[in-house]
């Protein structure tokens, strides 16, 4: 009778799903911890890139104060794990970063700077990684999240206190927005 009784139980315990709601729910954690590694790479590339620009337009200042600050904003958005945080942050680096970037249209020998053409390179696979593990990690939650919609698993779900995971996506209006970089060079006194 305990045998019979073990054996209904494992079979119902079996198409539960509870182990693929395990198994989905660390597939999206590592995707996720994916997202986090490329902005922290993104973010730590940014320094170096920062320095060769200086050394070329030091009339620069408030460009480089604003990617210092958006960058520290995605560092503690990376600690706080915070997948809004990040998506936030990450949005004002790049914004930062477009009008750094911008200055090396009027610094043609910077522009030719080999540092500069490596760390532009560098930035430029960060942020395709970023795309792809933004990518990975979506799915994931998609499939996580279909899952655990479905019945008996739902059931399963709410008992173990598992419910949907948020997507990492665009958050503001303003990140919605294509941003706007001038290229005009800067007039200087007197002109």
């Amino acid at each position: 009778m305990k045998r019979a009784l073990f054996a209904a139980a494992a079979v119902l315990l079996a198409g539960c799903g509870y182990n693929r709601i395990q198994t989905l729910d660390e597939q999206a954690n590592a995707f996720k911890s994916q997202i986090e590694v490329q902005l922290q790479r993104r973010a730590d590339l940014v320094p170096n890139l920062v320095e060769t620009v200086r050394g070329y337009a030091q009339q620069e200042q408030t460009i480089f104060i604003a990617v210092a600050d958006a960058r520290a904003r995605l560092g503690g958005a990376v600690q706080s794990g915070s997948l809004q945080q990040m998506s936030e942050a990450n949005q004002g680096l790049t914004g930062a970063l477009g009008r750094l970037l911008a200055i090396s249209e009027n610094y043609p020998q910077l522009k030719s700077n080999e540092n500069f053409r490596a760390l532009q390179d560098q930035l430029e696979g960060t942020e395709n990684r970023i795309s792809t593990a933004r990518g990975d990690y979506n799915t994931a939650v998609q499939t996580y999240n279909a899952y655990i919609r479905l019945f008996p698993q739902v059931l399963t779900a709410k008992v173990i206190g598992k419910g949907p995971r948020e997507y990492f996506e665009v958050t503001t209006a303003q990140a919605r927005e294509v941003p706007k970089v001038d290229f005009t060079a800067p007039q200087k006194k007197g002109q």
